[in-house]
């Protein structure tokens, strides 16, 4: 079931963001990464993280929230930390991670998945995970995006397409997105 429908992930964001975009998503990978088109004829890639979804839904996130500028920098620019942050390294990262994380959960709705909170900081936490203010972030962000901010465009068409193909109308209802679904 997990790879008939990551299948169908992939085959809708390239129906709607392949030739649009010049974008196409690809899974199998060691770790996610996005590359720009350097050459001509070349598609702009992203990457996911062997078969998961989540991975997927994850970069599909970064992808439709990053400008035009961004998309045209290898992983769109952004600084990695690798695991081990300290404690205000971990601030930045969660502050940085908040909407894609929303945007990946309300992903995560439309298609039927778990979604789970990414602190990616395992050898640098020394609690229960993700923080609180973190947590309660995903979940206000989430929730301006259903009732009052609108979706930036490309991931407003990719919940739309999702929400259609998988049966889940009412993905921006805010009911969705509360702390305690949170796992």
């Amino acid at each position: 079931m997990a790879c008939q429908k990551l299948q169908l992930i992939t085959s809708l964001f390239s129906s709607e963001f392949e030739v649009s975009f010049n974008t196409i998503l690809i899974g199998g990978a060691d770790e996610p990464l996005y590359l720009p088109a350097t050459t001509d004829g070349q598609c702009c890639r992203i990457f996911y993280r062997q078969d998961f979804i989540s991975s997927a839904l994850h970069e599909i996130a970064h992808w439709c929230l990053a400008g035009g500028r961004r998309r045209l920098l290898e992983d769109f620019g952004y600084w990695y930390q690798p695991d081990g942050r300290s404690v205000d390294q971990q601030a930045v990262f969660e502050a940085a991670e908040t909407k894609p994380q929303a945007l990946e959960w309300m992903f995560a709705v439309a298609c039927g998945h778990t979604f789970r909170v990414s602190a990616d900081n395992l050898d640098g936490l020394h609690d229960d995970g993700p923080s609180d203010i973190f947590r309660q972030g995903i979940v206000d962000q989430a929730k301006s995006w259903c009732n009052a901010e609108k979706l930036p465009p490309r991931a407003a068409v990719f919940l739309a397409r999702l929400s259609e193909a998988f049966g889940s109308s009412s993905t921006c209802c805010d009911q969705h997105y509360q702390l305690a679904k949170i796992v």
